[in-house]
């Protein structure tokens, strides 16, 4: 009989601890497969900081690194410039990459450090209770806005993939979502050509996917889909932000 569907090579065998709902475990699969079908699980190195993911070295079976908060983009560039043969990338939540690490990620795209960087955007601290995040959208409540974010009081959500784009030194910057499983399609598509560019010797690349947080958000998995498809994504429109091969500018191609 034909095989049609396995577990990716580079997923290991032990259980995901993510809550039920969270889409971490469909993105670390899309990682996975996109590493197996470009042969390249043999020198990929992945870096998670602390965040929700900060135990993806356990899911993951290929070399992973621990990097402090918001650092994994200057731990991945010091791996990459040692071992440029390497396939390096970072695996970031908002709290992580927006926030502490703000400075990192900027300037690893600045620069045009050849690594692929994995977003995942739920709008919340998912691993310390559900504080306010960066990208925490207007008039959405957490532990720390229990009245709802106010503009005038916690700011604007950062707007990653917009920002990032304009800067000289990103190959690739695209917003997915992994909703349903159209928009995995499309998260899959992006994430392997950000790990392909790398192969191909072009960076920076980041994917950017919105996700959700059933337990922070306090809401059941299927309410925390349709209410990420009906408030974030007019916040963070989908779409390519930026892509070199393609000639692209800064939100030239956003979907809707």
């Amino acid at each position: 009989m034909e095989k049609v569907f396995e577990k990716p090579v580079s997923i290991d065998e032990k259980h995901f601890s993510y809550c039920a709902g969270c889409t971490h475990g469909i993105i670390h699969r899309l990682i996975a497969e996109s590493i197996d079908e470009l042969g390249i699980r043999e020198r990929t190195v992945g870096v998670s900081p602390v965040g929700c993911a900060v135990f993806a070295y356990e899911f993951f079976n290929f070399d992973c690194v621990g990097a402090a908060h918001g650092r994994a983009p200057a731990v991945a560039t010091g791996i990459k410039r040692s071992r440029p043969d390497c396939i390096v990338f970072t695996y970031q939540g908002d709290g992580d990459l927006a926030a502490i690490g703000t400075a990192e990620i900027v300037h690893a795209a600045t620069r045009g450090e050849k690594i692929t960087v994995i977003f995942v955007n739920n709008a919340i601290y998912g691993m310390t209770g559900g504080q306010m995040a960066p990208t925490t959208l207007i008039g959405q409540y957490s532990e720390t806005t229990p009245y709802g974010r106010k503009a005038e009081l916690h700011g604007f959500p950062i707007k990653v993939s917009e920002m990032l784009s304009t800067l000289e030194g990103a190959q690739f910057i695209q917003r997915v979502t992994v909703m349903n499983p159209a928009s995995v399609i499309k998260a899959k598509q992006a994430i392997k050509k950000a790990f392909k560019n790398q192969v191909d010797g072009k960076g920076f690349n980041l994917v950017e996917i919105l996700s959700t947080c059933p337990s922070c958000w306090g809401m059941a998995p299927l309410k925390a889909l349709d209410w990420l498809k009906e408030n974030m994504i007019p916040v963070f429109p989908l779409g390519v932000y930026k892509d070199r091969d393609a000639g692209e500018a800064a939100g030239a191609k956003a979907e809707e």
